[in-house]
């Protein structure tokens, strides 16, 4: 491409490459990697509009061609390349696009460069074999489930529709289905979007350096019924991921000084089926209770750990009795607003040696249980997963399903964010629970860990001592809104509403405008139901904000340090976007 003449003669690469740079660039243009927002100037060219980002020496620049958008930022990425504007050489692939993004960053910066580099390879792995096993997935999930989603119910039928939902893009994460370190192999034999069934392994810990708080499961193995019959009195056994066998448990045992003392198990017991988080899984044969275990893998950023830190596990219980106790004050909820239990887990200290024991009600056998994060997902035979549903809950229209679900997510949400409260409720910790009957719609919730509380509006509400709740992370309280606001917004604006609005319009189940109009006119309903000065501060952070905080997950996951991003938690650092709701819902 040249300047003058702005034509386009980029190598050809194939459609996965090409998918995933055009999503890494409109990250890196959205969360301003190497000044592409605040040091480029707009350039228009006859085949559209472009940015000029010059470089370190200011004799070239790279030009990146871009499309308005609207969701996270104002433009995104129109095609899948950058062009150095001396000679035109398109730069067509992720590699050679970080090589020359990386010659523009801080020298302390360039390792991040050199590491997203590498997960954009290992995602690229993965986007082609989800290719070339899509009907193979997609055939075995109608052997095993039924050609028809309607039959695909309860906890069972929700594991499938996780299958589903490991397949699609995360709408903010470009490189979402890497998972760093795995190979094929592992991922065909572990990985949800393969639906796999394996036997766990089991270690036997000494019961002292076992902490176990609530009761575990019946029909928990013991040393004996795994063939280490001296240890029944002295040792609990703790179930181990395959993966995780080898040299991070050998690490594991050697940093909690626990080598010598704890045996792991030869035999294999209890075949389960991997979720979509991957590292929690649930037995084949009783899928209401999950085990989550650690991982030596990261996604979302290889600082995003797959580990559990025993603190969390303390966090899940305490915010597990925090919204139990906003429900029992706010009773239109109960019923419909459901909670796995997760007040059962172990662990020996460290982060590579724990569980969660997480139940969920086993009531609902009789409809369909869907991970918010599988709506948009290809079912077999090529219709969204959210066309099933709404023909058979919705009358066949999937925005009053769309509908519907802002409706209740909403008043829930404002509702906790009334008593200072935000959750990090994104797409894959909140399931939808349809039927029995049409139009029947419940939440379900998992992984209360991590919220932010505004403690001031907490205890005007409950009257409680920060300490009543036994939150482990310090971060969790805070004295204003600001971190409540954005959490909310980020995740239950962003992930929960929006990426729905702009992703129906993109497969055409309706316009746009339509689209974001409902979220904006269910949004204000909820917060003029809130009232009160909790309302007020919604209105003015997030209906009427000129700009809303969007998440920085790159930039915190991958290409900086904590120290140079300045982020205290990878998962809440934040640029800013457009406000896609003004000028849409109500008048405010």
């Amino acid at each position: 491409m040249t300047a003058a003449t702005g034509t386009t003669a980029a190598p050809a690469v194939d459609a996965a490459e090409a998918e995933l740079l055009t999503r890494v660039l409109g990250a890196l243009l959205r969360e301003d990697v190497v000044g592409l927002r605040t040091r480029s100037t707009p350039v228009d060219l006859p085949d559209g509009a472009w940015l000029r980002l010059p470089t370190a020496d200011g004799d070239d620049a790279l030009l990146l061609p871009v499309i308005e958008d609207g969701f996270q930022h104002t433009h995104t990425a129109r095609l899948p390349l950058l062009v150095r504007e001396s000679d035109g050489t398109p730069l067509p692939t992720c590699d050679t696009v970080l090589a020359a993004l990386r010659t523009l960053a801080d020298p302390l910066d360039r390792d991040g460069f050199d590491a997203f580099a590498e997960e954009c390879r290992q995602t690229l792995v993965t986007m082609r074999l989800h290719e070339a096993t899509a009907d193979e997935i997609a055939e075995g999930l109608t052997d095993l489930y039924g050609a028809d989603l309607a039959d695909w119910t309860g906890l069972r039928g929700g594991l499938a529709y996780e299958t589903l939902a490991a397949r699609l893009d995360h709408p903010v994460y470009p490189t979402a289905r890497g998972r760093a370190g795995l190979d094929e192999e592992q991922l065909r034999h572990y990985a949800p979007e393969f639906h796999p069934t394996f036997a766990l392994q089991w270690l036997a810990v000494p019961k002292e350096a076992l902490t176990v708080t609530g009761d575990l499961p019946d029909g928990w193995p013991t040393p004996s019924g795994l063939g280490l019959a001296d240890l029944d009195h002295t040792h609990v056994t703790l179930p181990v991921h395959p993966l995780t066998v080898g040299a991070p448990l050998d690490a594991a045992l050697r940093e909690a000084r626990l080598a010598d003392r704890a045996v792991l198990a030869d035999r294999a017991y209890l075949p389960v089926v991997p979720t979509l988080s991957m590292r929690t899984v649930a037995p084949a044969a009783a899928p209401s209770l999950h085990l989550k275990l650690p991982l030596a893998t990261a996604t979302l950023g290889l600082r995003n750990k797959r580990s559990i830190k025993p603190g969390t596990l303390v966090d899940g219980a305490a915010g597990q009795r925090l919204l139990a106790a906003v429900t029992d004050r706010e009773p239109r909820f109960r019923g419909r607003v459901l909670h796995a239990d997760e007040t059962v887990y172990a662990h020996a200290g460290h982060e590579l040696l724990a569980v969660l024991c997480r139940r969920y009600p086993t009531d609902l056998d009789d409809c369909a249980v869907v991970p918010m994060a599988a709506l948009l997902a290809q079912a077999p035979g090529g219709r969204l997963a959210l066309d099933h549903l709404a023909d058979r809950y919705h009358g066949g229209d999937p925005t009053a399903l769309l509908d519907a679900v802002l409706t209740l997510l909403f008043d829930w949400q404002t509702t906790l964010f009334g008593y200072g409260i935000a959750l990090e409720s994104h797409q894959q910790n909140v399931s939808l629970v349809f039927g029995p009957g049409p139009g029947d719609l419940r939440l379900l919730l998992k992984d209360n860990d991590g919220p932010r509380v505004n403690l001031a509006r907490l205890s005007a509400k409950l009257g409680a001592h920060p300490a009543r709740w036994g939150f482990d992370d310090a971060r969790t309280f805070t004295t204003d809104d600001r971190a409540v606001a954005d959490l909310f917004t980020t995740i239950t604006v962003h992930l929960c509403a929006g990426a729905y609005a702009f992703g129906l319009a993109r497969h055409g189940r309706a316009p746009l405008p339509e689209l974001l109009r409902l979220v904006g006119d269910r949004l204000t309903e909820a917060v003029d139901r809130l009232g009160g000065d909790a309302a007020a501060v919604l209105r003015e952070r997030v209906l009427n904000a000129p700009e809303l905080p969007v998440k920085a997950m790159v930039t915190a996951g991958t290409l900086l340090s904590k120290e140079r991003s300045g982020a205290a938690d990878i998962n809440k650092h934040y640029t800013t976007g457009p406000n896609y709701l003004l000028g849409q819902g109500s008048p405010v």
